[in-house]
């Protein structure tokens, strides 16, 4: 056997590396955490699980965590579910915690409900359908955490709201240099502004007033009709109609009849009290089966056709009523998928209600030239949002939230870069916005364009935050 000066060389620093060198006493691996997407496997210096009940002291731990940082010289991040997609929560080489739990105290005279930031939204549903209340808003699944919702100014689809800061009365932070600030509109204003929205770049959230209704038993009713009538049949719903407390909208997916179909679904509540939820909600029967033919879609077109069936004429004929709370307490994993050689990515575009014809054909043109499978879009409702700094609906929008599943693989991510970058493209034409917790596949300009206050916030970053403690990915990619 003849082995050649590379092999011996290879040979003998593998040999070097995995045994003829003592390990050092003092080495340990960094910890990596991820994001939903699964595409961003970063390390950080420390990643601390903070769960936190009523009596902790949760100012207190976070305040030492992030002066740690400081006096490292790293940046901090907090998070809860981390289900955003382009590291908008991971700190590079730095502190990371995770923070679940925490409290809830419920003031039924002022409608409102304060909560710790780690509470998840199936935690405050409990708390609050035992009393016969509801949250006024809320992300579309039950997994994510308070804080984190207001850090990105979710949406939600009961009616008639803008995104979740509008039912936000006050938040308190803790700041880089470890003071604790209450905000809302009329204290700590312009910090007010910039955290809602502003991805956990000026403080850690530590808890929220929020508002909250009465909860209630709510009847469905489908309606079925072509695209170009979908808006004002929305819109008139929303707005005219006091019964109206959530609705949402779909378009038929089907590569060659992309969007030929809508289906508009509102919920109206009825004269019936609504029971309380059960230990364990149940979806409804198809929950499973819908799963199923949802994760089939991936390669199969008719799939798509039969799940657009199954919901467009099967779905109205057996739905019944369901209470405000079983509606919203819905966990992301009723859609999980179990293929790792995939993952899902969302999308979401905010367009004025009068270019939403033009934003089905601009989806038509280039939607079905890429690779990633389009699995769902839903449309949703949301009013303006005269607050947030990095506000996506300055004016009423609809919100079309769209599901790709996408090869994991450098392939599947020039597909889904090019197509991000064309419908963020079209959709600034229409005066629209792109929603800013997904993948970080914006171009810079585009970024500046369709939130035209970036560089007030960014100024405003360094003034809060000098030594740019609180930093994500998505600092560093758009705005540093």
């Amino acid at each position: 056997m003849t082995l050649s000066r590379r092999s011996v060389l290879k040979g003998g620093l593998g040999l070097a590396v995995s045994g003829a060198m003592p390990a050092r006493a003092d080495f340990s691996p960094r910890a990596v955490i991820n994001d939903a997407s699964r595409l961003n496997p970063t390390p950080v210096a420390r990643h601390i699980a903070l769960k936190a009940d009523a009596t902790d002291d949760v100012v207190g731990r976070i305040r030492k965590e992030i002066a740690s940082a400081v006096a490292e010289g790293r940046r901090f991040a907090i998070g809860t579910a981390r289900h955003s997609m382009g590291g908008q929560s991971i700190p590079k080489d730095g502190v990371a915690i995770t923070l679940t739990g925490g409290h809830i105290d419920i003031d039924r005279a002022q409608m409102t409900y304060r909560v710790g930031a780690g509470m998840r939204w199936f935690e405050v549903i409990r708390a609050l359908d035992a009393e016969g209340f509801s949250p006024a808003v809320m992300q579309s699944n039950s997994d994510f955490g308070v804080g984190s919702t207001f850090c990105v100014n979710s949406h939600g689809w009961p009616t008639c709201y803008g995104p979740f800061g509008t039912t936000v009365r006050s938040v308190r932070i803790v700041m880089a240099d470890g003071e604790l600030v209450e905000c809302s509109r009329t204290k700590n204003a312009e910090l007010f502004a910039l955290a809602m929205g502003g991805y956990g770049l000026f403080g850690a959230i530590v808890d929220a007033e929020l508002d909250m209704v009465p909860n209630a038993l709510l009847e469905p009713s489908y309606v079925r009709m072509d695209p170009s009538r979908f808006a004002d049949a929305f819109t008139k719903a929303v707005e005219t109609d006091p019964m109206v407390r959530m609705a949402y909208g779909r378009l038929s997916v089907a590569r060659e009849s992309l969007f030929d179909e809508a289906l508009l679904i509102t919920y109206r509540a009825g004269a019936s009290q609504p029971s309380p939820l059960p230990a364990v909600v149940d979806h409804g029967a198809l929950t499973g089966f819908s799963r199923d033919v949802y994760r089939l879609q991936t390669g199969h077109e008719w799939a798509k056709k039969f799940r657009w069936f199954v919901e467009a004429s099967v779905s109205p004929s057996i739905a019944g009523a369901a209470t405000r709370n079983t509606l919203m307490d819905e966990p992301v994993a009723n859609l999980a998928s179990g293929d790792r050689t995939r993952t899902d990515i969302l999308h979401e575009y905010f367009v004025p209600p009068d270019r939403f014809t033009d934003f089905v054909n601009l989806c038509r043109v280039v939607i079905p030239k890429a690779k990633a499978e389009f699995l769902n879009v839903t449309l949703r409702y949301v009013d303006a949002d005269p607050v947030a700094v990095l506000a996506y609906a300055p004016q009423k929008r609809i919100a079309a939230v769209m599901s790709f599943s996408q090869e994991i693989g450098p392939e599947g991510e020039v597909d889904m870069m090019a197509m991000t970058e064309t419908l963020i493209e079209g959709v600034k034409g229409l005066g629209g916005a792109f929603y800013l917790p997904y993948r970080l596949h914006a171009q810079r300009d585009q970024v500046r364009s369709i939130y035209p206050r970036t560089d007030e916030f960014v100024a405003a970053k360094r003034k809060f935050d000098p030594s740019l403690v609180f930093r994500n990915a998505m600092w560093d990619v758009y705005f540093s």
